[in-house]
């Protein structure tokens, strides 16, 4: 396997040697007399719909996913080609990242970055400091499954869709007289992919077909009515691929006859025709690759195979709905909603289009939910969609950027759920950037440096220049603590907690005192992916890392404050805190990227690391920071507006926070054009890079709502392009649900529900007029103190909604706050441990995240004195839980009892150590822990 790491394709680009992996710029003509189709129009025009097939280009094709599965529909008349993948299929195995030789070289590398020898420095870094192996592996494709229909001839009438709002691929046309529906749908309840066929004319439906893949597979005809694909995932960087998977297709016909032989399903005269396709991994954990694929993929389809398909599209909707419906967002419609997705992308630049920003907002939560689900792996590189075995960036997991932003729209649009995949990974990376941080520091805690995949490799990779970068493991960590702002969830905040800790623990280690400022810095560290001198990027105390610790150690302080816990630990960090280094004003006027005031050698480059304290951050604010407000302005303007799409997307997130939606607005407008985003709107680096979907979305949620200064800023970057709008559901820090209603630019309506007591401040232009403000829970005025001219203070309290409104102006139903999934902050109830099986293990069952109607936990089983087998462990539910979903273990549920077995999943476990299966389940009220388990060992 060729290797495609970040490092060679922006080599490659850099030396004009990238084209084949850079998709050209498309065009796309407009369609005169072109109307949206009703199903478009049903949806509110919340749908990509195209008139013609997506032919072989898969960035035309339209992608599903249920969190795990994940498939692009190509909607060819002749062939419809479903492109496969599994969130767990990836390149080699387990391995251990760490480089031994890392902690006796460090002080020699820290003496050459603090004497100016940069170049020097990384060449030792890149002799003693890299990770074994230098570069992390490749998420990979499953393969292909392909129906043939025979001549795409005559066909007539296409239409090919993706409905947001219901989260299927639709495909119609004409032919023969007939007409063909085809509609496409990855099931999270039922955990299979839906392909439902059907025609207007009895006995219409014939086809036949096979999968394909890259991969090492095999063909086979389990049964005379399912086909299979049996494979393993590649090898690569010295790696031997080790993760076992099983694709099966199923056909059930209404009508006709179905067959399968050899690999081929072949169907003839069907009126009707479902395809159910169920795909098992042997990948358990980063340790662990010895799971019964076989079995899993198998028992998801005979347990789909007995729902009617209707159902199963019921509970689909109902899944996914839940979620998506949460946020609505109208911005105005023009008549360029008419043409089709392509052609609006295409025109975007010279049409007045306010509705696509609505489109756009709304696919990337589509994207979000479908790529990211209690359970499963983080969305990666490319979310779950990749149809190659060396993907640019091995679409993995960039931590000095892609992966975090990522997540930027979970909390903000309301999709709280699906942020916990992070968590989990953080988890894990607690325990390979533990080994890092000891084996290359000689220090505690743990560390991760700026990728990571599903090995969860921690160490540096890519090269000194790009590779040694010290904060990726602090950034995700700040990430626990805005979750908690956000949900209020105590539990969480207790489970997550020792990752916190850890984190700020290794730079409480690792930190040292600049020879001549002072400061306590990272060394050695970079400012992502650029050189402050030629061919030098690693330095000591780049402002990013400042901004990030400064945020790492108030979360881990404030974390412990909550808890109760830690006061020694609490003082050191703060300590440690205003030893760092501040950020500072350049001489040409803008925030220093560098301790000393360094010119950038590239001056329009895509990373603008170190705004990172303006966003995702809260350090530079207009109100709290005016000088670094102003700085970080001219940071930008300094840089351009131009970039990668991923660039463009965290640009659109800096302006919003600069309170000007003129140039946010202009940013979104530049990353809606052909050579920024594919005809399916996928975001193009170039090439597709999902995380410029998931800033855009949260670009535009910040210029709608700002919760990060502890108040509730509405409309605070309102472009004057939306001049009239609603929207609903965006929540903010604090526990608040918001909903909004504007017109000439500006609020006629608030509405804000309150998940907990408090205090709420409030900051729009409507309170510079005259307003009318209302408890709707129980209909008194709330006594309010004005701090500012456009400031309104109220005591609120939890599930209580508040309305503040223009005098006069009529309640609108949909703007009216309406509670979410958020669950209560209420500490998590303690953990319950069984009694000691007679080989002296225990079993200890823990929930780790709540939601309203749900939770996920999970239970750890560690070995006594004696090492073990395989293991089970039973339980009884008090209150009515079911579990919906496991990993890490196989489950039956009679009632409320509970039985998990493990015996194939991990192998053994040694004397001491411990193993842990985790689930989601539902609980329709009081989600307490089972009294007792009971734990066998063999």
């Amino acid at each position: 396997m060729s290797d495609v790491t970040r490092r060679n394709v922006l080599k490659a680009g850099a030396a004009g040697a990238g084209a084949a992996l850079v998709p050209a710029a498309w065009n796309a003509a407009d369609r005169a007399g072109s109307a949206a189709p009703a199903q478009v129009l049903a949806a509110n025009d919340l749908a990509l719909w195209y008139d013609e097939p997506a032919g072989t280009d898969w960035l035309r094709a339209l992608p599903i996913g249920n969190g795990r599965l994940g498939a692009m529909v190509f909607g060819n008349v002749d062939t419809e080609r479903l492109q496969l993948n599994e969130d767990t299929v990836w390149a080699g195995g387990p391995y251990d990242s760490a480089n031994t030789r890392g902690a006796a070289n460090l002080a020699e590398i820290r003496r050459r970055v603090f004497a100016d020898q940069w170049t020097s420095a990384q060449d030792l870094i890149n002799q003693t400091m890299m990770g074994s192996p230098g570069g992390q592996l490749a998420y990979q494709t499953v393969g292909d499954l392909r129906l043939s229909f025979g001549s795409a001839s005559g066909a007539t009438q296409y239409n090919r869709t993706l409905d947001l709002t219901t989260a299927t691929v639709t495909t119609t046309y004409v032919q023969g007289g007939v007409r063909h529906q085809r509609e496409v749908f990855a099931s999270a309840p039922d955990q299979v992919i839906v392909l439902r066929l059907t025609a207007d004319r009895a006995n219409a439906i014939t086809f036949s077909a096979a999968f394909d893949s890259p991969q090492r597979t095999t063909v086979s005809s389990p049964d005379g009515a399912t086909i299979a694909l049996d494979g393993i995932s590649g090898s690569m960087e010295g790696v031997n691929g080790s993760v076992r998977f099983l694709a099966l297709a199923n056909a059930a016909v209404t009508g006709g006859t179905v067959s399968s032989s050899g690999g081929t399903l072949r169907v003839s005269g069907a009126t009707s025709v479902t395809v159910l396709i169920s795909i098992g991994t042997s990948y358990v954990n980063y340790r662990t690759v010895n799971g019964d694929y076989q079995g899993l993929a198998r028992n998801r389809l005979n347990a789909a195979k007995s729902v009617a398909v209707d159902q199963l599209r019921t509970r689909h909707r109902a899944d996914y709905q839940a979620l998506f419906n949460r946020v609505t967002i109208d911005l105005g419609r023009t008549a360029a909603a008419d043409q089709p997705t392509d052609v609006r992308i295409a025109q975007h630049a010279s049409t007045n289009d306010p509705q696509f920003a609505a489109l756009l907002f709304q696919f990337g939560r589509y994207l979000l939910i479908s790529s990211s689900r209690p359970g499963t792996q983080p969305a990666n590189l490319q979310g779950i969609w990749n149809d190659s075995l060396t993907p640019s960036w091995d679409s993995k997991y960039t931590v000095n950027a892609n992966l975090p932003m990522n997540y930027w729209p979970a909390d903000t649009t309301n999709l709280s759920e699906c942020f916990l995949p992070v968590f989990d990974m953080v988890k894990d990376l607690t325990v390979t950037g533990a080994r890092v941080a000891q084996a290359q520091y000689g220090a505690g805690g743990w560390v991760t440096h700026h990728n990571t995949d599903a090995w969860r490799g921690a160490s540096v990779v890519d090269g000194a220049f790009w590779g040694m970068w010290q904060t990726g493991g602090a950034w995700l960590s700040t990430l626990i603590w805005d979750h908690y702002l956000f949900t209020g969830d105590f539990g969480f905040l207790q489970a997550n907690y020792p990752a916190l800790k850890g984190a700020a623990q290794f730079f409480l280690d690792t930190l040292v005192a600049h020879p001549t400022l002072g400061y306590l810095v990272t060394n050695p560290s970079n400012s992502p992916e650029l050189a402050h001198h030629a061919n030098a990027s690693v330095c000591a105390g780049p402002t990013m890392d400042n901004q990030i610790l400064r945020d790492l150690f108030d979360a881990a302080a404030r974390a412990s404050e909550v808890l109760g816990v830690d006061a020694t630990f609490r003082s050191q960090v703060r300590t440690a805190r205003d030893r760092l280094p501040p950020s500072r004003v350049g001489s040409r006027g803008n925030v220093q990227e560098w301790l000393a005031d360094w010119v950038e050698t590239e001056r329009t480059h895509r990373h603008v690391s170190h705004l990172y304290g303006l966003h995702p951050g809260n350090q530079i604010t207009k109100r709290g920071t005016p000088a670094l407000y102003e700085a970080a302005r001219r940071t930008l303007e300094l840089r351009g507006d131009d970039g990668t799409g991923w660039s463009l997307a965290w640009k659109i997130n800096f302006w919003a926070r600069l309170e000007d939606g003129a140039r946010a607005h202009k940013l979104l407008r530049d990353l809606v054009r052909t050579d920024r985003l594919a005809p399916n709107m996928f975001d193009l680096h170039p090439p597709f890079q999902i995380d410029g979907n998931f800033g855009a979305t949260s670009g535009i949620a910040e210029m709608l709502l700002h919760s990060h200064t502890g108040e509730l800023h509405l409309l605070p970057a309102l472009p004057s392009a939306w001049p009239a709008g609603q929207v609903a559901g965006l929540r903010g820090r604090g526990g608040y649900t918001v909903a909004l209603a504007w017109s000439n630019g500006q609020a006629d309506e608030i509405s804000v529900r309150a998940d907990r007591d408090g205090t709420l401040r409030l900051r729009s232009r409507l309170f510079t007029g005259s307003f009318t403000l209302t408890d709707l829970t129980d209909g008194s005025t709330p006594a309010t103190t004005r701090p500012e001219s456009d400031v309104v203070a109220l005591t609120v309290r939890a599930g209580h909604t508040y309305r503040a409104a223009r005098p006069g102006v009529t309640p609108s139903p949909t703007v009216t706050a309406t509670p979410t999934s958020t669950p209560s902050p209420t500490p998590t109830p303690t953990p319950t441990t069984s009694s000691p099986a007679p080989s002296g293990a225990r079993a200890t069952y823990a929930i780790t995240g709540s939601w309203s109607g749900g939770f996920q936990a999970e239970v750890t089983v560690t070995a006594g004195a004696t090492a073990i087998r395989g293991w089970t462990v039973s339980w009884t539910f008090p209150n009515g839980q079911v579990i919906n979903q496991i990993w890490s273990g196989t489950h039956t549920q009679n009632g409320a009892n509970v039985t998990v077995r493990n015996v194939d999943y991990n192998g053994s476990v040694p004397a001491g150590g411990s193993t842990t299966f985790g689930f989601i389940g539902s609980a329709g009220g009081t989600n307490n822990p089972p009294a007792n388990l009971t734990c066998t060992t063999t």
